[in-house]
Parts: C-alpha cells; sequence; structure tokens
C-alpha cells in the first residue's frame, strides 16, 4: 500500500504537506475509540501526549522532561516571547509567526535586522536572545544554526523549524527554544506541533504562558493558582487533543523509519531535478545553489512574466505552488513523483510558448518581413 495519496502536481509542502495514509488511519482509529468511550477511554487516549514527546526527544537528541506539546508554531513563538527578559535580535524579513511576538511582549525588546545574515553583527551586550528560522520560508536558504549557537554564546537561542524539521539533519538541541508546526513537512496534519526547551531556556525564560496543566499538581482542585511545574512541563497551556497528538507521534516515526538523512537525500535530488526544468523553460532560480545552505524549497521567476501570472498559469496545469509577489515557490517531498515533474515541465514550457507568442516582434524583424516598409 501507498504510504502517501497528494495529487499528482503537488509541489507545495512547504505550505501544507498532505498528511501520510498511516496519520490518516491513527486519527480514524483514536477517534473511534473516542467515540465508544468508556471508563478508561480518556486516560487511554491522553498517553498519546507521551509517546509524541517521546518520538520528539527521539529525533532531537533530548528527554521527554525537555518537550512539550502545541497545537502550532506561532503559539510556542509567542510563550518565548513572552517569557524573554531583554533585548532579541530578529530578522525583521522572517515568516510574520515570528515578528509579532516580539512586537506584541511588553518585555522584550526587539533589534530588527533585515536579514539573518545580519544577526551577528547586531549581538550586543545588551541581548538576551536571538531568534530565527532554521530555514527562510521565500527561498528555502538554510541558516547555520552551529554557527548561531556560537553567535549566541550564553544568550538564548530561539529556533522556528517548521520549515526544516523533518526535511534537513540539523543539530537541533543547539536551539535552547525549538518551535515545530507538525503540518508541512512531518506531514501530520493541522493542530500538531511541539517546543523543546533546553536547560538553559527553562533557567532563563518565565512561563508567563503557562496554563492549569502547566501547574504543579494540575488534577487537585483546591482553589488556589499552584506552582508552575518543573522543567518543559510548566509551558504547557491546557490538554491539547490527543487524537492530534497520536497523529504527530505517527508522522515523527515515519520519518524516524525513513531516516532523516534518506529523507534529506530525496528531497535535495528532487530540488535538483525540479531546478534543471525551470533552467530549462528560461526561468531564474532565486534559492541558493549550495546544498548545504538550502532545504526543500526552490524559488524561481520566468524573466518577462510576473510571478502572479506564473503561478496562474501552472495552477491551471494543475501544479500546486505558492506565489509570492516576488517569485514563484515549489516544494517537492521523498513521495513527488516523475509524474509530477513532467507535468511541470509541461506547464512552463506552455507559460513560455505564450509569452513569446504574446511578444510583438521586434522593429527589425518587421523591416526584414516587408520591405516596402523601410
Amino acid at each position: 500500500m501507498a504510504l502517501f495519496r497528494e495529487s499528482t502536481g503537488y509541489l507545495d509542502f512547504a505550505r501544507f504537506g498532505p498528511p501520510s495514509n498511516a496519520v490518516l488511519a491513527e486519527r480514524s482509529r483514536l477517534t473511534e475509540y473516542a467515540a465508544v468511550a468508556g471508563p478508561t477511554t480518556v486516560d487511554d487516549l491522553m498517553r498519546q501526549d507521551l509517546r509524541a514527546r517521546a518520538a520528539v526527544a527521539r529525533l532531537c537528541r533530548t528527554d521527554t522532561d525537555h518537550v512539550v506539546l502545541l497545537p502550532n508554531t506561532s503559539t510556542g513563538l509567542f510563550q518565548a516571547a513572552f517569557g524573554v527578559r531583554g533585548e532579541v535580535v530578529v530578522s525583521a524579513a522572517e515568516f510574520p509567526s515570528n515578528t509579532y511576538p516580539w512586537a506584541r511582549a511588553a518585555d522584550a525588546r526587539p533589534r530588527w535586522v533585515s536579514h539573518v545574515c545580519e544577526i551577528p553583527e547586531a549581538v550586543t551586550g545588551e541581548t538576551a536572545a536571538i531568534s530565527l528560522s532554521a530555514v527562510d520560508f521565500r527561498t528555502g536558504y538554510r541558516a547555520d544554526l552551529a554557527a548561531m549557537r556560537e553567535v549566541a554564546g550564553d544568550r538564548v537561542l530561539i529556533v522556528d523549524g517548521i520549515q526544516g524539521f523533518g526535511v534537513v539533519d540539523e543539530p537541533w538541541e543547539v536551539a535552547d527554544v525549538l518551535v515545530v508546526g507538525g503540518q508541512k513537512w512531518l506531514r501530520a496534519g493541522w493542530s500538531t506541533g511541539f517546543m523543546v526547551l533546553s536547560d538553559r531556556a527553562l533557567e532563563r525564560l518565565d512561563p508567563v504562558l503557562s496554563g492549569w496543566t502547566g501547574a504543579e499538581d494540575p488534577g487537585l482542585f483546591d482553589d488556589s493558582v499552584h506552582q508552575p511545574a518543573p522543567l518543559a512541563a510548566a509551558w504547557s497551556l491546557t490538554n491539547l487533543s490527543p487524537i492530534a497528538a497520536g497523529a504527530l507521534n505517527v508522522a515523527l516515526e515515519l520519518v524516524e523509519q525513513a531516516g532523516i538523512a534518506r529523507i534529506e537525500a530525496e528531497i535535495s535530488a528532487k530540488v535538483d531535478e525540479l531546478g534543471e526544468v525551470v533552467r530549462r523553460a528560461g526561468g531564474q532560480i532565486v534559492s541558493s545553489f549550495d546544498p548545504a545552505r538550502r532545504a526543500g524549497i526552490l524559488a524561481f521567476t520566468v524573466p518577462g512574466n510576473p510571478a502572479e501570472t506564473v503561478g496562474a498559469a501552472l495552477n491551471a496545469e494543475g501544479i500546486s505552488a505558492t506565489t509570492r509577489p516576488e517569485h514563484v515557490r515549489l516544494s517537492p517531498h521523498v513521495s513527488t513523483t516523475a509524474d509530477t515533474i513532467d507535468q511541470l515541465a509541461i506547464a512552463l514550457k506552455r507559460v513560455t510558448s505564450n509569452n513569446r507568442a504574446a511578444t510583438p516582434p521586434a522593429r527589425d524583424e518587421i523591416r526584414g518581413s516587408n520591405p516596402t516598409r523601410r
């Protein structure tokens, strides 16, 4: 049985990763179990949280005490932002989920730079934390996390890993706060995600956005507000969906079984194939050519054609891609087929053919075809 079943032409995993059949089956199994609830059903379902945290811990080379599940990336980034006290260096070009929290948190003082490459020069003696994406959402540029750890030193390093986790093999353990949503490359579906906190983060950051499930003795209802629980548990807001936790666990186990090195190699090869198709069609690659500095995203333009026009034409030919004002973004996965790549080649050929047909002949060509008009 096939593991995946997205449509031919789907090249938009950086926006959303269609869940695997195994994830769908697990969601269905747990939902069915919930539908015939008995005395132990809720307790049984809640154990999915620990299973998912254990899978996260294995992939991040940590332990379950340093992992908390979240419904999305934004929640974790807001929790981190409200927990920081002092200056935070962050790029204004980040995806908005990593800029709004810093603008909203009263005790965090954002020091804005225009690109992640400018972060090292922006760090000062007043800097308490650095926040960045492991992979840029526009071009797929892959930050050097190990080097950024050196830049951060004893400061808190906060990493939005949603565009890299499950795609590339990174030293995730160098991050003090790693936040990942599961709906893209992990293919776990919406309302899945996690946050990993290092000992440094647990010591330096205040769990301001912490709910009753993040307190000591959460099941003791004694009409008082309890102290935060030890370690990452303090960052829990409320009970999450155990069905979503089960789906996340299965998605993470699939990554483990396949091996992240293999996944990275296969996606990189598909990015190369897509790049060759784009170049043959006369397109220009915007993303990095260096495999060490790219993930699963390929951004490109077609000279003489607005990105909106190219994107609309690809969609009309059955290609799922993300269109930005400045370029079109393609993002394949291991399940991307040769038929999808062939379909892209046909679609791009039609785009460029239409462009040539719409271009009026040059003045010299007119003269050459009709000498009487000289």
